[in-house]
């Protein structure tokens, strides 16, 4: 039974005429970029994250881009993040001119280590830009804390993590500011790209706004040099039908998230995802380490074999961003951040989405355990 990483078509096919109608809607209106449905998206998606104000962008990347302009980081300034991330979170940092200062992760949770970046601060240090990964919140009082003490800002790249809750908090509320994505593989998907950013802070929220629309207030007159990250209104109107249904998908991953634990427990070869206690993970992805060895080579035997039987899989990330050729000046080397380098080479995500049915799960399960051997 083939098994896709992700399917899409199948959470299509259950809100179909919503979406056909909502989209129609914006259309008939032409009123294609701002307007009423990027507001009403900007206010719901706002209050879901419990902040008060939501700027919509075109991207999640161009979310965090934003932030970062808007608060003035550039040039000779550092901003300390992970290195075992997706790469806009970095990109982000290098294009504004500021160092991205990268560390080390908790290799029980793939988040950023707080101990290492307190180790990291220096006098050129402006923010810190920890990562939400896989649907699970980074430890975040102690980075509040070191943010605090030092005068930093924190910037919380939550583009997997919409829903998520650290000590009963959402993510993107915690920090001065938080970006999502609504890349269509997100939990909260559109139909391309667009995301948020999420903040409490008027003039922050103000800022953000203007610098998304070429820096642009009044109309024709621009005080600093923005960019184009409106997010488009038939975007906002997808986003708008699918956000009702999100803590249901929310449920769904989690349940499946439980059944693939209980299904791999007492397999030494595998290491389920460890969801820290005081958090609610929302399983944007399900990543397991595949243990055997100090190479790559068993996880990448298992990866073999379940697409051999057609089981969609995937390495979040093969090659974590301090080794990336773009970062080579640098001066990153193999064995500097060990514990993000382990995790490159044994992580591989299953499939996690809603709408998998049993007999999915079930084989899924039954290939993996098949490919380790157990």
């Amino acid at each position: 039974m083939p098994v896709p990483l992700l399917d899409l078509v199948a959470q299509y096919r259950t809100m179909r005429e919503e979406i056909r109608r909502a989209v129609d809607e914006v259309l008939d209106a032409q009123v294609c970029v701002g307007g009423p449905k990027v507001a009403a998206c900007e206010e719901a998606v706002a209050a879901y994250c419990d902040c008060k104000h939501g700027i919509g962008a075109s991207s999640g990347t161009d979310a965090i881009l934003n932030v970062l302009m808007s608060l003035g980081i550039g040039r000779g300034d550092e901003v300390i993040t992970t290195t075992f991330t997706f790469f806009a979170t970095a990109g982000c940092i290098a294009r504004v001119g500021a160092r991205p200062v990268f560390v080390d992760i908790d290799p029980r949770t793939f988040n950023i280590d707080p101990g290492a970046v307190a180790a990291a601060v220096t006098r050129k240090t402006r923010a810190i830009l920890p990562v939400h990964l896989f649907g699970q919140a980074a430890d975040m009082d102690p980075l509040l804390a070191l943010a605090k003490r030092h005068g930093l800002a924190v910037i919380e790249d939550a583009a997997q993590a919409i829903g998520a809750t650290y000590r009963g908090r959402k993510v993107g509320s915690l920090g001065a500011a938080g970006c999502f994505s609504f890349f269509p593989s997100k939990n909260l998907g559109g139909a391309g790209d667009g995301g948020m950013v999420v903040t409490s802070d008027a003039d922050l929220a103000r800022r953000c706004a203007v610098m998304r629309n070429h820096g642009m207030e009044p109309r024709y007159y621009h005080h600093v040099v923005g960019g184009n990250f409106r997010l488009d209104a038939l975007q906002a109107a997808v986003i708008l039908v699918k956000l009702k249904y999100l803590e249901r998908w929310h449920a769904a991953r989690q349940a499946n998230a439980a059944y693939y634990n209980q299904e791999f427990a007492g397999c030494d070869a595998l290491v389920t995802p460890i969801v820290e206690p005081h958090n609610r993970m929302i399983y944007n992805q399900y990543v397991i380490r595949i243990r055997g060895g100090k190479g790559r080579a068993a996880r990448d035997a298992v990866e073999a074999r379940l697409h051999e039987r057609r089981i969609g899989c995937a390495i979040y990330y093969p090659v974590p961003l301090h080794l990336q050729e773009c970062f080579a000046d640098l001066g990153g080397k193999a064995g500097d951040l060990p514990h993000a380098e382990q995790a490159a080479r044994e992580v591989l995500a299953l499939p996690i989405y809603p709408e998998l049915a049993d007999a999915q799960k079930d084989e899924v399960a039954s290939a993996v355990l098949e490919a380790v051997g157990a």
